[in-house]
């Protein structure tokens, strides 16, 4: 209530006094005197109370159509809830702070809901409250209103909903489908490279085993022979007798042919 002396900002309100045009304070809830002109010909300012609304408040944004990520169109309702803080701030940086909220939600609406499947907003529509309010809550902070709340309230769908559901998820099948695929596929590949790899070195390893069993073998026979020359060298008897059991197990083959020369060793007798 005011008359032309007093002014009243009432409680839940802030009032910015400008005199002469100029931002002069902000008024608490209270009652205050406006300068009188006391004499005809002295000059007194011009004092103005604009009252602000600083309770928290509520902003209905409807039916604002917004492609999601993967091309579906969907009308969308938030509700809005803010209080001024910086009523000077409300006031001077922008024309209309009201219409201001709007535009600025519902742009923050369209960046969240375009980065979104149908699917993500049907099953999480508290991550799409969530995205718009951390989207324009930094925004609004600029000119002086607090952005406490920014809740979608309905989701509308053009056409038949369950068809478009239908597409989506027999896509999602498919490409899921072809993924499992793929993936088995090259687990098969990876699988049976792996074997053939594995069988080869096997295979590898079992030859050069069986080459290094060989040659130790020969290597152990040229061995045992050159140790048996040494034995026939040394002791001539032995190499002798070695004749003798050959020419034994010879004998007990009937088949077996024996020519033995002996002119050869008849010089020999004659001088023993």
């Amino acid at each position: 209530m005011t008359d032309r002396h007093e002014v009243i900002v009432h409680s839940g309100y802030r009032g910015l006094r400008y005199t002469d045009g100029r931002f002069d304070q902000v008024l608490e809830p209270g009652r205050y005197e406006l300068p009188q002109r006391r004499f005809p010909q002295r000059r007194v300012p011009r004092v103005t109370i604009v009252p602000i609304d600083v309770r928290e408040r509520e902003l209905n944004i409807k039916g604002q159509e917004i492609l999601t990520a993967d091309k579906v169109a969907v009308r969308v309702n938030i509700i809005t809830h803010f209080r001024v803080i910086d009523p000077q701030a409300a006031v001077e940086q922008v024309a209309d702070y009201e219409a201001r909220i709007y535009s600025d939600v519902q742009l923050a609406a369209r960046r969240s809901l375009a980065s979104m499947t149908l699917e993500a907003i049907l099953t999480n529509r508290n991550q799409l409250s969530e995205d718009i309010l951390r989207d324009v809550e930094g925004i609004s902070a600029r000119y002086g209103v607090q952005i406490i709340r920014a809740d979608v309230k309905d989701l509308a769908f053009p056409g038949n909903l369950q068809e478009i559901m239908n597409r989506v998820l027999t896509a999602q099948r498919m490409a899921a489908a072809q993924m499992v695929e793929a993936r088995t596929r090259a687990e098969r590949d990876a699988l049976e490279a792996n074997t053939k790899a594995a069988a080869l070195r096997l295979s590898a390893e079992a030859d050069a085993e069986a080459k290094r069993i060989r040659a130790d073998a020969e290597v152990d026979a040229l061995r045992r022979l050159a140790a048996a020359a040494e034995a026939y060298a040394e002791h001539p008897a032995l190499l002798r007798l070695r004749e003798l059991e050959t020419l034994g197990a010879l004998g007990a083959n009937a088949e077996a042919r024996l020519y033995i020369g002996f002119d050869k060793h008849s010089d020999r007798l004659a001088t023993e």
